[in-house]
């Protein structure tokens, strides 16, 4: 048995953030009714190269199943209301204030099921100066300020996945299943609200502490603004390697066993962490000249015995064929489609995942 078999979730959503948490719960065994227009989630024709569909509304909607609702008619918002009546969860991301003015205010949702548990995702909260404002992911990248960390020393840049997105549908996908705990406990359900922008600028916390401490972040490409060295770095043949190096002792090892100079570990200049940041430039400088005498499979041999930490700088390319992806193959409308799989795993129990919706599939 799935952990949320039996559990009816009706979720009013469309493109990303919202779609993710009702995606982990329909893989949980959750009964999700995706409410879409007559047009479909406009996540639908995002792109066509998931055999033929949005690889976006693949990734983010199997095992739901689909109901076409028209919310501006009498006969739509019936049919809403009486999946509303047997849902023990409600997810929405229209736009504040467009549940109540459909006729389906809160207020009274909960006053009629106090068990209920309604998730309101949006981009700026329900409330505030700009609560009213369309919100997507890169607008909330850019707002938020986190491009402006992003990228290499001549411009800002966007992250190269749907981050924002991503960040609140796994946040009101923990905060659902909090309630749903506290409801098993209490019998009482939950009214819960995340919102796009409160959830990047709690993932910001370090670059702003850091600001507001008077080291305002630079943009440093492919290194890390905090710890030294932890970077990329280009071997003599072959492809750059990244290494992150977190500890003074795993510096006193690279010093002494890849770099060649054991005197380096109480240099005043690189025996802390933070005094190699300090002094990045020549931290940098004496880890690349251990790279340059060495070719790629050399260096790799070195940092493994060391047992420093590296990666490749891989492409989509390198991740298709990496060594670790796991996959999971769903059906659609437009024939299988393989992807990566969830990161969580269950011993012994195995999941299957439920086929991605067309329009209407999951009517009655």
């Amino acid at each position: 048995m799935l952990p949320l078999e039996g559990l009816v979730v009706v979720a009013v959503e469309q493109a990303v953030a919202a779609p993710f948490a009702t995606s982990r719960l329909a893989d949980a065994g959750a009964t999700v009714w995706k409410v879409e227009r007559p047009e479909g989630d406009f996540a639908r024709g995002y792109d066509d190269v998931a055999a033929g569909q949005s690889s976006y509304f693949v990734w983010l909607n199997r095992g739901k199943r689909s109901v076409v609702i028209d919310m501006a008619s009498d006969a739509g918002k019936a049919r809403l209301a009486d999946l509303i009546a047997g849902a023990d969860v409600l997810v929405q991301n229209l736009k504040p204030g467009a549940m109540a003015k459909l006729g389906f205010a809160l207020d009274r949702l909960h006053a009629e099921n106090p068990a209920l548990i309604s998730c309101s995702i949006s981009g700026y909260d329900e409330t505030g100066p700009m609560a009213t404002r369309k919100a997507y992911d890169l607008l909330i990248q850019a707002d938020s300020g986190l491009c402006s960390i992003t990228g290499g020393p001549s411009e800002p840049a966007r992250v190269g996945t749907s981050v924002v997105d991503i960040a609140t549908g796994a946040t009101a996908h923990a905060a659902i299943l909090e309630g749903l705990i506290r409801r098993g406990i209490t019998g009482q359900g939950a009214r819960l609200s995340v919102s796009m922008f409160d959830v990047m600028a709690d993932w910001l916390t370090v670059p702003l502490l850091n600001h507001e401490g008077g080291r305002t972040p630079r943009r440093v490409g492919l290194a890390h603004p905090s710890i030294a060295p932890y970077g990329v770095f280009q071997p003599r043949e072959g492809p750059p390697i990244l290494i992150s190096v977190q500890s003074d002792r795993e510096w006193r090892i690279l010093a002494r066993d890849f770099i060649g100079d054991a005197a380096l570990a109480d240099d005043p200049r690189f025996a802390t962490n933070v005094a190699r940041v300090k002094n990045r430039t020549s931290t940098d400088a004496a880890v690349q000249a251990g790279f340059a005498a060495r070719t790629s499979d050399e260096a790799e041999t070195l940092l493994l015995a060391a047992d420093i930490a590296f990666a490749k700088v891989n492409d989509m390319a390198g991740l298709a064929a990496h060594p670790h992806l796991r996959r999971i193959t769903v059906d659609t409308p437009g024939g299988p489609v393989s992807f990566p799989a969830p990161g969580v795993q269950e011993t012994g129990a195995a999941r299957s995942y439920g086929p991605v919706p067309g329009i209407g599939e999951g009517e009655e």
